[in-house]
């Protein structure tokens, strides 16, 4: 990745007639690097999206995007935005849409029809791009706004809850074109609360509550080992008191918070202790555990 980052907040914070929305949030994403919001609603997520794209000041702290300032427009001039909710006039085709923003964008309009052309097929809209939006399913139309969010090409794309209208088979698609953006060097940060999403596509995740960065990394880094579990005969559980606390899950043995480089040990021990070993697992939480870990949902 770049040394500069994309992305880079600095002590960000936002109050709203004195109740803090974020509080002093610090937060770095690379070139080409997906990157996830991850939080409970309310947790601050797309009160740190509006600040990175100026659509409101900060109370203090510092934000800047591609090098620049947030909320200068030069900040914005390769960034593009899907928005959790939009709409599109129903009367217009799919291709105009694009039209109209590449015109906002203020793009040159002699790319105008390549771009348009690149997006609607990123999206897979190529064979709809001429029909009304009033005949765009919901999904249809979220895909519609991702492809707007990818006009010319931008080097940071912004995605606030870009699965909520999709069906199965329109995330996994989504999905991969995701990491398609990765593969050609586009940096993706994306607003979430739908953990599996977050799971399968990013590089690194920043869980927020409350206003509050509680844990930032990569998901090796977030969800650490939780154990191992071994399926032995002929060894009892005190002969592993050793390696922590011990539970008997039928034919296994679970072990908690064992790290991996003494699993060998833990082999050996059952094996001296006259037990025979047919199998050995690691235990890792899903993502989902270890965001209630942190955030202490019940």
């Amino acid at each position: 990745m770049d040394a500069a980052p994309v992305v880079e907040t600095i002590g960000l914070t936002k109050r709203y007639r004195g109740k803090l929305a974020l509080d002093g949030v610090d937060l770095s994403v690379g070139s080409g690097e997906i990157f996830g919001l991850l939080g409970p609603n309310g947790a601050g997520k797309t009160t740190a999206v509006k600040l990175l794209l100026g659509l409101v000041r900060a109370s203090s702290g510092q934000a800047r995007l591609l090098g620049v300032p947030a909320g200068e427009p030069e900040a914005r001039r390769h960034v593009g935005y899907l928005p959790e909710l939009f709409r599109y006039p129903r009367w217009l085709t799919g291709r105009e849409v694009l039209r109209l923003h590449a015109r906002l964008a203020g793009l040159e309009v002699r790319d105008w029809d390549e771009m348009v052309a690149a997006a609607l097929a990123t999206a897979d809209l190529a064979e709809r791009a001429d029909d009304r939006v009033a005949t765009y399913s919901k999904g249809m139309q979220q895909r519609l706004g991702l492809a707007v969010a990818l006009l010319g090409n931008p080097r940071l794309v912004i995605l606030d809850e870009p699965t909520t209208a999709l069906d199965p088979l329109g995330r996994h698609e989504l999905r991969g074109i995701v990491r398609g953006l990765r593969e050609r060097g586009t940096s993706v940060l994306l607003n979430s609360h739908q953990l599996s999403e977050v799971e399968q596509v990013c590089d690194r995740v920043a869980i927020l509550d409350h206003g509050k960065v509680l844990a930032v990394g990569s998901l090796n880094e977030l969800l650490s080992p939780g154990g191992v579990r071994i399926r032995a005969t002929g060894v009892g559980v005190e002969a592993l008191q050793s390696f922590g606390e011990v539970n008997v899950d039928g034919p296994w043995l679970l072990v908690r918070d064992l790290e991996e480089q003494r699993i060998p040990e833990l082999v050996e021990a059952v094996i001296g202790a006259g037990g025979r070993v047919y199998g050995v697992e690691m235990l890792q939480p899903s993502l989902e555990e270890r965001f209630r870990a942190i955030v202490g949902s019940p």
